[in-house]
Formats: structure tokens, C-alpha cells, sequence
């Protein structure tokens, strides 16, 4: 690292690499963890937001509908507390996200947020920004892993795991991208 923002590169060539990033991020969730989901229409947020769904225990089946007409979909993870999966592409004002529950979702839950620019100033600094950028046909993505705050000391832990399942990883920072 050269001192810039440290982040990882992913390649994501397929939903099966989608799924093993879920994994990875799911076995990092603890209270209060705030996943922010960046990228254009169709990258690939909602299925990375199911793969996370998916690698709760005893979730693999569920079935994770996109929240863009509903706005949030809640679900009761194992060990208590709720995991709140937010899409906000239809919000006008970062203000109207409060009214949904954000404030006790990132006080007490697991939030995953797709469109989190909507929030503005409301979208808290320890966070796990992950921007997915399509770089080819169908599923091919690139999957950058960005840690804030308290969130950069994972991001080896998801670098290790990503790399069990075989998955290209480079770390950078900001300096180098």
C-alpha cells in the first residue's frame, strides 16, 4: 500500500463468484454493519445483495426478492437481529430513507444498501463499499472492496476467503487505481 485508500480488485466472472463473495462478506457481518452497493442499472447489486441473503445459515433457499418497489426488505437472521436490504433508487431526498428505518437498521441490524448515494450525509462512515462494474459479457464483473473506518481491518479476511474459492484478488489503495 502506498498510503491512499486501501481496496480490493476482484474479478467476478460469473453468479458463482457472485455467490462466494456473499459468503465472504456474510461470515464478516456483526451488528451494525452497513454494506453499501454502488454501481450502474443491471451491475449485478440485487444479485450480490441475495448472494449475502443466501450465505446466512439456513438461508440458502430463500427466496430474496429485489426491494426496488418496496423499498426495504427485512429478514430475521439466526443468531437474532434483523438484516435490512435496502433499495433506494427511487428515493427523492436523503431525508425520505429515515422514514424507512435506517437509523435502528445501522444502530442494531445488518444493512445492505443498493443506491446508498441517496442518503448524502445519512450513509455512516464505517461502512463496506462494494462497486460492481461490468467488464464483459453476461455475468463478467469487477468487484471493488472498499473498508472505512472500523471496516478496512477486514478487508484481508475477505481477500483470504475470496482466494479459497479461487477468485483473482489485487489489493490497492487510491494512489495506485
Amino acid at each position: 500500500m502506498c498510503g491512499g485508500v486501501p481496496f480490493l480488485s476482484l474479478a467476478v466472472p460469473d453468479l458463482a463468484a457472485v455467490a462466494a463473495l456473499g459468503r465472504a462478506l456474510w461470515q464478516e457481518m456483526m451488528p451494525g454493519t452497513v454494506v453499501a452497493l454502488r454501481g450502474t442499472l443491471g451491475a449485478g447489486k440485487t444479485a450480490l445483495a441475495r448472494a449475502v441473503i443466501r450465505a446466512m445459515p439456513g438461508a440458502a433457499e430463500e427466496d430474496v426478492p429485489s426491494p426496488t418497489f418496496t423499498l426495504v426488505q427485512t429478514y430475521d437472521m439466526p443468531a437474532g437481529g434483523t438484516l435490512w436490504h435496502f433499495d433506494l433508487y427511487r428515493l427523492t431526498t436523503p431525508e425520505d430513507a429515515l422514514e424507512l428505518g435506517m437509523e435502528e437498521a445501522f444502530a442494531e441490524g445488518v444493512s445492505l444498501i443498493e443506491w446508498p448515494e441517496r442518503l448524502g450525509p445519512w450513509l455512516p462512515f464505517d461502512r463496506i463499499d462494494i462497486t460492481l462494474i461490468p467488464t464483459g459479457p453476461q455475468e463478467m464483473r469487477q468487484a471493488e472492496v472498499r473498508g472505512h473506518g472500523r471496516w478496512i481491518a477486514h478487508l484481508d479476511s475477505i481477500a483470504r476467503a475470496m482466494v479459497a474459492e479461487k477468485i483473482a484478488v489485487n489489493k490497492k489503495d487510491d494512489q495506485q487505481a
